[in-house]
């Protein structure tokens, strides 16, 4: 398969490797990017970096909890200076207060009254209004014993960038006493799942597989190197407790107190994390494309 300058580029955007290690990948995995990615990995060469960070889309994340029911709305606009604009915070608010009086999925909220319209109807006046594009992403709900919110970089009362419901069982003065620091946990430290058991077991063969190789391959190339059965029972399951450990949000240090996992500081509290939903202003969206092809392409027509 060719290796065009676009898929080196994104290799390195996300991964954070070199150019020519992201064109060797590539080329090693005949352009399957996932597996270029592991490639990198097992190498050594992929930095921390996540796709998600780096995203450009706009806008805001409208958060409301009543009772045991929690939402979080995403509204994508084009440009920051719209999300500061009062008159798209408002139809942010409003179209979070639809979503929480019962609207529980993305179409039933753009089918859902608004003022005696549909809501997608709401946003389109609001595009002409505004004179951006403007897009209703998505909604999460959360419901459980107690519902708690938290809004990172917020632009107003239950508006910001990152929105956070954390769902408790257990006394309830104690969960929201508590849980507004596990919301601001998972708005810091995005954990992949709630814990191992809820972890997508194809990420988890996944992780298995490059730690393998990974382990494998380092000691291979040690001046010393150690038993198989030492690799197998101690490095790897090591590794790999290491992982879980750090993608789930039980099993992660806890911010405010990092000698205690989140779990433990739960149990501490009296109170028990049932369920969580955390959602980030223009996650998953690609940004514009950079014109920096002249560059890549030197690169791959002079190997």
């Amino acid at each position: 398969m060719a290796i065009t300058a676009a898929m080196v580029k994104e290799l390195r955007e996300t991964t954070g490797a070199g150019m020519m290690d992201a064109k060797k990948a590539l080329t090693e995995t005949d352009g399957d990017m996932g597996a270029a990615v592991d490639w990198l990995r097992t190498k050594g060469l992929a930095k921390a970096a996540k796709k998600a960070d780096r995203v450009a889309a706009e806008g805001l994340v409208g958060v409301q909890v009543e009772g045991g029911r929690g939402v979080a709305v995403e509204i994508n606009s084009e440009t920051d200076f719209v999300a500061k604009n009062a008159d798209f915070q408002q139809l942010v608010r409003e179209i979070t207060g639809v979503a929480l009086a019962g609207a529980g999925d993305i179409e039933a909220l753009k089918a859902a009254d608004l003022n005696g319209k549909p809501v997608s109807d709401v946003v389109t006046g609001a595009i002409a209004r505004i004179g951006e594009n403007l897009t209703l992403r998505r909604v999460q709900v959360l419901e459980g014993e107690t519902v708690v919110s938290y809004v990172h970089n917020a632009a107003a009362d239950g508006l910001g960038k990152i929105g956070v419901l954390v769902a408790l069982s257990g006394p309830t003065e104690k969960a929201q006493a508590v849980g507004k620091q596990f919301a601001m946990h998972i708005a810091a430290t995005n954990p992949v799942s709630l814990s191992e058991a809820t972890m997508d077991p194809a990420a988890l063969e996944r992780e298995l597989q490059v730690q393998t190789a990974k382990a494998l391959e380092e000691n291979a190339g040690s001046a010393k190197p150690k038993p198989e059965a030492v690799i197998q029972n101690n490095i790897i399951p090591g590794r790999m407790k290491k992982f879980v450990a750090e993608n789930t949000l039980l099993g992660q240090a806890f911010v405010m107190n990092p000698d205690q996992t989140v779990e433990q500081a739960a149990q501490e509290a009296g109170v028990e994390i049932t369920a969580y939903a955390r959602v980030m202003v223009g996650e998953g969206i690609e940004k514009k494309e950079e014109d920096f092809a002249a560059e890549v392409a030197k690169t791959l027509s002079g190997a």
